[in-house]
Parts: C-alpha cells; sequence; structure tokens
C-alpha cells in the first residue's frame, strides 16, 4: 500500500496552487479595466456619455421637449492651464443638434499635452447623451501661452423620455477635467530643446 505523500511536499503543492490563484486575479483585475471602459461606454453606467457617428445623429427625430445642459470645467491640480466653459447653461430641443464650446489655455513656458476626461450627471443620463465631435476624443497639445477654443457637439437622446427611471430629468451636466499626458509632454520637452546636429562642410 502506497504511503501518503510526506507533509512537506502537500505544503508546498498548496502554496503552488495559492501563488496562481493569486497571479490569475491580479491578471483578471487588470483585465477589467478595458472592460469596465467598454462596459461603461456601450450601456452609459456610471454617467459615462455615449459616442456616435454623422451618419447615425442626422437620423435622429427631434423633439419639442427641452432639457437644460450644464457645462462644467476642471483642470488636475499639476496641470498649469486653465480651461473653463465658454456658455454656463444651454437649453436644447432633445435630438437637435447642439454645440458648446471651452476655451483652454497653456499658463506655462512649455508646450504642454493633455487629455480630458468627462462624466455625464445624473449616471441615468449617460446613455441618452451622445456626442458627435468632441475635443476629448484626441489629445490636446497647447505651446507656451497657447489659449485655444475647444468645440463639443452633442445631442441628447430623445428615447430619455421611455425611461421611466430617467425621464424626469430636468437638467444635465456634462463635466470635463483634464489631465496632463506626461509622456507626451516630455518628448515635445525634448523636441523643443534639442540641439541641430552639425553637418560636416561639403567637400570641395
Amino acid at each position: 500500500m502506497a504511503s501518503a505523500p510526506p507533509l512537506k511536499d502537500r505544503n508546498r503543492r498548496i502554496a503552488l496552487y495559492a501563488l496562481l490563484g493569486a497571479l490569475f486575479m491580479l491578471g483578471l483585475g487588470y483585465a477589467s479595466v478595458p472592460l469596465y471602459r467598454l462596459f461603461c461606454q456601450v450601456t452609459g453606467f456610471g454617467g459615462t456619455a455615449q459616442r456616435t457617428s454623422e451618419v447615425e445623429a442626422a437620423g435622429v427625430q427631434v423633439s419639442p421637449v427641452t432639457i437644460s445642459v450644464r457645462f462644467d470645467g476642471n483642470i488636475d491640480r499639476d496641470l498649469p492651464w486653465a480651461f473653463r466653459p465658454e456658455q454656463v447653461t444651454q437649453t436644447v430641443r432633445l435630438g437637435a443638434r447642439s454645440l458648446a464650446t471651452f476655451r483652454a489655455r497653456n499658463l506655462s513656458d512649455q508646450p504642454i499635452t493633455g487629455r480630458a476626461s468627462f462624466n455625464v450627471t445624473p449616471d441615468e443620463a449617460g446613455k441618452y447623451f451622445n456626442k458627435i465631435q468632441c475635443f476629448c476624443f484626441t489629445e490636446q497639445t497647447l505651446q507656451p501661452g497657447e489659449e485655444v477654443r475647444m468645440p463639443v457637439t452633442y445631442y441628447v437622446d430623445p428615447a430619455i423620455l421611455q425611461d421611466e427611471e430617467a425621464r424626469a430629468i430636468k437638467q444635465i451636466t456634462l463635466s470635463y477635467t483634464f489631465h496632463e499626458d506626461k509622456e507626451a509632454t516630455a518628448a515635445l520637452v525634448a523636441k523643443r530643446h534639442a540641439k541641430p546636429l552639425d553637418h560636416p562642410a561639403n567637400a570641395r
């Protein structure tokens, strides 16, 4: 009759299984970040606004019902920019294409690249707030002292009226926060301060 494996071997196997389990959960945690973002973009969960195309926007029927949209602009504390909406609120018809503008200025003496994160409140309105064009879709680079206007084209889907949890909403807040892309900024600064290579004189 075979003897049971030594206690030391069993403990070693248990420790190995525990380590593999921990590594699996760690990998799952990293993978869940992009999956969660995708889930929010598709469902509007957590106040994530939707992104739509020109073609899709053109097919939306405009409603006579109006809603108020409030705009909010913020910057990360480490970003030396000024950023604000040019209008505090807009009253828009559901389904109608609307344009809002923000103004950003680089207060530093170096070029800086930033990217805007965004959120819509109340959370229930996120899946009905559709962006057609937005400065938040790409990184934005401002030269020292440069000031620019940043537009966002959007509409609020009339389907919000069919949602029992969202149809009573009278005002939606669209909030942006700019963060510095430190890697992109470092590359810009390095390029700006790079000295041109010395070219040898032409041989005669």
